[in-house]
């Protein structure tokens, strides 16, 4: 599985893009061209209209969707959420001022996500789910222990987790947060590869955990593993603090 990540330009030059097409929606919807409640227009008639691309589009769309503005039913078509013009224009207001989060700001989130999701996969993990955890977590160790990177291993060993938690919305947002804080991790944490055995060993006591559903000994595992992620955030906000002064 390839993953692909982008750099910190790359994302702002996108986020930039898709912003001023939901701008464009905003403003259809403050003229009163479109409402809440209507279809909204097929994605080529947009891309023509607002002069980009359909997949710029699309990207605008689903982020919309995320937050709730738009809603897909399966063969009828996108629509705007029937929430009221004042709310509408407001909650887009909010998305566009919305900024990059900060690594800290990942990092926090992760760690809030990551001790709920692993309680509830104790509690709700099947053996799919747990065959799944199982073979995340020994392609990490095999890859660790031949010297390669195992960067996707390892975020794929947290992803089945948040599978494994039943929780749709962990899930998703694990999905959109975890990929960017490990490669930031690996990228700047100088004695990265000199942790790959306390790594190991700590998905392992987590598997564990969650093997024999033991949801408060889980989180403890969690807790473990995420204390040197949580320093290395503050060790970076200090370092970038001191560069800027």
């Amino acid at each position: 599985m390839n993953i692909d990540i982008l750099s910190k330009n790359e994302n702002q030059e996108i986020t930039t893009r898709v912003n001023n097409i939901i701008s464009k929606i905003s403003d259809l919807i403050k003229e009163k061209h479109l409402q809440p409640g209507d279809k909204l227009p097929a994605e080529r008639i947009l891309a023509e209209k607002f002069d980009v691309s359909r997949r710029s589009i699309r990207v605008a769309i689903l982020k919309l969707e995320s937050y709730g503005i738009l809603k897909a039913i399966p063969q009828s078509g996108t629509f705007i959420a029937n929430i009221g013009t004042i709310a509408m224009n407001g909650m887009i207001d909010d998305i566009l001022n919305l900024g990059l989060p900060d690594f800290k700001s990942l990092v926090e989130t992760r760690i809030l996500l990551e001790l709920k999701a692993v309680r509830l996969a104790a509690l709700r993990r099947s053996e799919e789910d747990l065959l799944r955890i199982k073979e995340a977590l020994t392609a990490h160790e095999n890859k660790l222990k031949s010297g390669e990177d195992a960067v996707q291993e390892d975020l794929l060993f947290h992803l089945a987790i948040a599978k494994a938690s039943g929780n749709v919305t962990i899930n998703q947002i694990m999905i959109g947060i975890t990929p960017q804080i490990i490669v930031d991790f690996k990228k700047y944490h100088k004695d990265y590869n000199s942790l790959d055995a306390l790594r190991i060993i700590e998905h392992a006591e987590i598997y564990e955990a969650i093997k024999s559903k033991n949801p408060q000994l889980a989180k403890e595992k969690m807790k473990e593993h995420f204390k040197m992620l949580y320093q290395y955030c503050y060790d970076i906000k200090s370092l970038n603090k001191n560069q800027n002064t």
